[in-house]
């Protein structure tokens, strides 16, 4: 027989069955059981951040709090190179690399360092999206490296090249001392444009713009704007020679230390955040380019890019092939994709 005080005891049973229940989840969603290093060599208002913000919400989200990031922006933990051999030890759990930097790791990853292989910014960004591409890439970097992952490709945008003169044509470049990043690829090119190629992380460009160390830079808009290289090199020409390509490392020790689950929300949570970091970048650059105008910037619109590509397409076929098969292969992704 139900009575009163028997139906209260277990309304307050049940209640408390359920507040203890709830406490519990709440306990378990409360703060991130583990945390992850996450480092890059930009400043977190580039798409590098938003990439890493996105990566840390949807890792949040999947895992219900129980993996989070902490962000290490403007080269906190090294420059891209000395990152990408801490995410190899183990000592970073995650770091974005341009593709460039990655090939001092796996240098058929240079392949995206080739001019002229993307016809505009959309083609760009349907490349560095699309699953194939994405795919081979990261078996290239299993099969050819040790201790590190990809989780996948981005971009900043397409390189302009930048200084205190206007480059107009091929013609601008000779002779002049042209900062890249160490690469064969890009010596390949630069040397046929009868540039002066010099090797620098990417920390030195400033000064060294100021100095005369070297005379001409390049990377995108938004880079250009938000490291302030402008106040060195006031002049930014529309070259477009060359994409600012991307990919997320993930150390392989970090990986062995997760659960099957866990791995999967890693590698969704980058699926997640990669393609928008990357259409976001497109945005940024268009932006920027507004911005650096309105500081005072020669944004120089007219570019004989014909010059440039004379003597860039010779070079791109002979370029992968010398790189390895897996550069051949996505350059060939490349071309194919409309």
């Amino acid at each position: 027989m139900l009575t009163r005080r028997s139906f209260l005891q277990g309304t307050i049973g049940l209640a408390g069955a359920a507040a203890a229940a709830w406490g519990a989840q709440r306990t378990w969603a409360a703060g991130p059981a583990r945390t992850f290093t996450f480092g890059y060599d930009q400043p977190h208002e580039t798409a590098y951040g938003f990439m890493a913000d996105r990566f840390d919400e949807k890792l949040r989200e999947l895992s219900g709090g129980t993996l989070a990031i902490r962000q290490f922006p403007t080269a906190a933990l090294g420059q891209e190179p000395e990152m990408a051999q801490k995410v190899r030890t183990g000592d970073i759990d995650f770091a974005i690399n341009s593709t460039a930097n990655t090939a001092t790791v796996v240098p058929q990853a240079g392949v995206f360092s080739l001019h002229f292989i993307f016809r505009d910014e959309q083609h760009l960004l349907q490349v560095v999206t699309n699953r194939a591409v994405n795919a081979y890439f990261k078996k290239m970097i299993l099969d050819n490296t040790t201790g590190a992952r990809s989780l996948g490709l981005m971009t900043l945008g397409l390189r302009n090249m930048y200084s205190k003169f206007p480059v107009s044509s091929v013609r601008d470049v000779a002779g002049k001392k042209v900062r890249v990043q160490a690469t064969k690829t890009e010596d390949a090119f630069f040397s046929a444009y009868r540039a002066v190629p010099v090797h620098m992380p990417f920390g030195q460009v400033y000064t060294s713009l100021q100095t005369g160390l070297v005379q001409i830079a390049e990377n995108s808009n938004d880079i250009y704007l938000k490291n302030k290289h402008y106040e060195a090199a006031p002049v930014l020409s529309k070259t477009q020679h060359e994409a600012n390509n991307n990919q997320l490392w993930v150390s392989q020790k970090t990986l062995d230390g997760l659960t099957d689950q866990q791995r999967k929300w890693v590698e969704d949570a980058a699926a997640y955040a990669l393609p928008r970091a990357a259409a976001r970048a497109i945005e940024y650059d268009a932006v920027a380019a507004k911005t650096l105008q309105g500081l005072g910037v020669r944004y120089h619109a007219q570019v004989d890019k014909e010059s440039f590509i004379a003597l860039a397409a010779p070079l791109q076929d002979p370029q992968a092939q010398d790189l390895g098969p897996y550069a051949v292969q996505l350059l060939k992704f490349v071309r194919n994709v409309k």
